[in-house]
Order: structure tokens, then C-alpha cells, then sequence
């Protein structure tokens, strides 16, 4: 126990001494969570509209300041010819096209429908996508207020409607950033303290230091031991330090409980250290090493169902996303966040990380070479 004490404290003096680590272990998780949940955010807004109103009529114009009025638009353009809009749209000035006919009144007040042309750019299909389901569902709010307006008899004693009552479950404002700030805490874990133990041992190679202590009777277990220990307490920190940090501020407090959040990651570090020592085993000079955890870190996060659902991978995705310790950190820190779930409503993924971790420390010892 003692040798073990003296290799710790050794870490420690090593990790004090440089000149970057301590300060990168307050600094990364600051930037991270005050940059990462504005820059890194899947919603679609301030999509570029261009409006051809070729009708210039009371109903044409509320339509279009009804679009206006909404969030995720900009009006960029009201004109009377379609060739101009499709100009912008070929010059990146616009998303989106509304054409509404000459006709729009006397349709909607003789005929009792009108028909309006949306046309969307989908080089980039999930703003079409977007961009036209909003606007859809602009348009249909403005048909029904229409329709309530001009046919109130009819409205309230011939057609028959369903009231739908909304209640978001979890995260109620809707906020992508709450839904994205237990991952980036994750994110933060991961690259911490999956890189830097991969790159320790590395740097001990390269300087000859790891020689000397390969020739003194420290085991293996000891040595990968005091390797890890360090960067456990590193991860605790970065945890404890995000939670004020999200806390502060954007007002998200977990619904769980803090226990449940500690306990949880204590598991995933002890995996995901594993992994960076096990790295160090393999790489010989500090380029493989990097090169290795950069490629690891990669698959893992993009796969993880971050910024994707796995739902929506292909199946063959979805194999390396389940056998993936990430998947199932991000899982249980959104459930606790934004669900309030127990230990016992997270068995299933805490025994996952368990089995991660227990499998990627045994091969850590394994895979150490001590030489003399």
C-alpha cells in the first residue's frame, strides 16, 4: 500500500509541474459549457424565406405577416415573379420560396380552399425538411383562423374539431441546450480523461523514465493503478465543477440525484482511464498514441447518439453504438437531468459501464509489458 501511496503522489507532482494540465482542467469544462450549447445546436431557425405575392390582397398580406412574425423566419424578399426567387435561391440568399396565386382570395372566399406553391432547398434536407413543416403548419394555422372568420356558423354547428392540449414531459420549454449539457459534460469526461493517461505513460516512454521504474519491483497492478488514480480524481473534479457551471449558468439542476450522477461516473471513469492506458500500451512514440486516441474518441462520440438517436442508424451502427461505454454514460446522465431516474431505473446501462470497465482495466494489466 505504501508503494502504491508513493507512485499516486508522484502522478500528482507530475501533473502539478506541467505547465498545461492544471489549468485546462478548469479552463476546458468553462469554455466548453459556456461555447458548445449555443454553437452545437440541431435546432433550425432564421430560415430565409422569399415570399412571391402575386395576389397584393388583405389575405395575402396577413399570411405573410403572420411568417414574419414567426421564430424561425426571415422574410428576405417580397416580389411578384417567381424567376426572381429562384435567382435568390440559386444565390444563397434564400431557403425558401411561398408563391401564393392571384387568385388567394376569391378562392378562399367562393371556393372555400386555396392552393399556394412552397418550394425548398434541400441541399441541405433537414432545413427543407424543417423549413417546410414549419411553414406547412404556419399556413394551416392561417387557413383555420380563415376558416373561423368567414364561416363561423358553419365552423361551430357542421364541422366537428379536436382540441389538442400539449404537455412536454421532462423539458417542458422545449430547450435544446438542456437536452444537449449532460453530453457535453460527458464530452468533457471523455476527452480528459481518456486522452491524457493514454498520452502519460507515452511521454514516460519516450523520456526513458518508465525504464527506471521497470527495473524496481512495482507490479504491474500498482503501476496501472497509480495511472489511474489521478485522472479519477481529475474526472470527479471536471463532474463537480460542470454541475455548478450549468447550475450558474442556465439555471439546469438535475432531477435526480447527485448520488446517482457520482455513482454512475465513478463506473465510467474507471472504463474509460482503462482505455486510455490500454491505447499507451500498444503506442510506442507520442504521434501513434494520438493518432490512436483521436481515432478511438471519434467513433465513440459520433456513435454514441450524442447529436444522433441510434434509433436512426443503420443497423450496423447500432452494433458499435451498443457495445459503446459513451452510449450509456450520455443515456444515464439525461435520464437523471432531465427525467429524475433512480439506480434502479438504471441497471441496465450501469451494468454495461461495469462490464466496460472491468474489461478494459483486466486488459490494461494484461497488455503491460514491464521490462527491465
Amino acid at each position: 500500500m505504501s508503494q502504491l501511496k508513493y507512485l499516486v503522489e508522484k502522478e500528482f507532482k507530475q501533473i502539478s509541474r506541467n505547465a498545461i494540465i492544471p489549468k485546462m482542467i478548469v479552463l476546458y469544462p468553462v469554455l466548453v459549457l459556456l461555447i458548445f450549447p449555443w454553437a452545437i445546436n440541431f435546432e433550425v431557425k432564421n430560415i430565409k424565406i422569399h415570399v412571391v405575392d402575386n395576389a397584393k390582397s388583405a389575405y395575402s398580406q396577413r399570411l405573410i405577416n403572420k411568417i414574419d412574425a414567426s421564430a424561425y423566419f426571415i422574410l428576405t424578399d417580397i416580389s411578384t415573379g417567381y424567376d426572381a426567387a429562384i435567382g435568390d435561391i440559386e444565390r444563397d440568399k434564400s431557403d425558401i420560396i411561398l408563391e401564393i396565386p392571384v387568385s388567394f382570395d376569391t378562392d378562399m372566399v367562393k371556393e372555400r380552399h386555396a392552393n399556394v406553391m412552397i418550394s425548398a432547398n434541400a441541399v441541405n434536407s433537414t432545413q427543407g425538411l424543417l423549413g417546410n413543416n414549419y411553414l406547412t403548419q404556419i399556413i394551416n394555422d392561417f387557413s383555420q383562423e380563415l376558416r373561423t372568420g368567414l364561416f363561423p356558423a358553419a365552423t361551430l354547428s357542421n364541422a366537428p374539431h379536436i382540441d389538442v392540449v400539449t404537455d412536454f414531459r421532462y423539458n417542458k420549454r422545449l430547450d435544446y441546450k438542456s437536452f444537449m449539457l449532460p453530453a457535453f459534460i460527458v464530452l468533457m469526461i471523455t476527452l480528459i480523461c481518456g486522452i491524457l493517461p493514454s498520452l502519460n505513460i507515452v511521454i514516460e516512454k519516450e523520456t526513458g523514465t518508465i525504464q527506471q521504474i521497470n527495473a524496481t519491483p512495482v507490479s504491474k497492478f500498482n503501476f496501472i493503478l497509480a495511472k489511474l488514480i489521478p485522472y479519477w480524481i481529475i474526472g470527479l473534479i471536471i463532474l463537480t465543477l460542470s454541475f455548478f457551471l450549468t447550475w450558474i449558468i442556465y439555471g439546469l439542476l438535475p432531477s435526480g440525484s447527485f448520488v446517482t450522477l457520482y455513482i454512475s461516473a465513478v463506473i465510467f471513469l474507471l472504463g474509460i482511464t482503462g482505455l486510455g492506458i490500454i491505447i499507451s500500451n500498444y503506442s510506442e512514440t507520442l504521434q501513434q498514441s494520438m493518432f490512436l486516441v483521436m481515432f478511438f474518441i471519434l467513433i465513440i462520440i459520433l456513435l454514441s447518439g450524442m447529436f444522433t438517436p441510434i434509433s436512426a442508424m443503420p443497423g450496423w451502427a447500432k452494433v458499435i453504438a451498443h457495445a459503446n461505454p459513451l452510449t450509456y454514460f450520455i443515456e444515464i446522465m439525461r435520464l437523471v437531468y432531465l427525467k429524475g431516474s433512480s439506480l434502479s431505473d438504471l441497471l441496465r446501462p450501469l451494468m454495461w459501464l461495469a462490464g466496460f470497465s472491468v474489461l478494459f482495466n483486466t486488459w490494461a494489466v494484461l497488455s503491460y509489458k514491464k521490462r527491465g
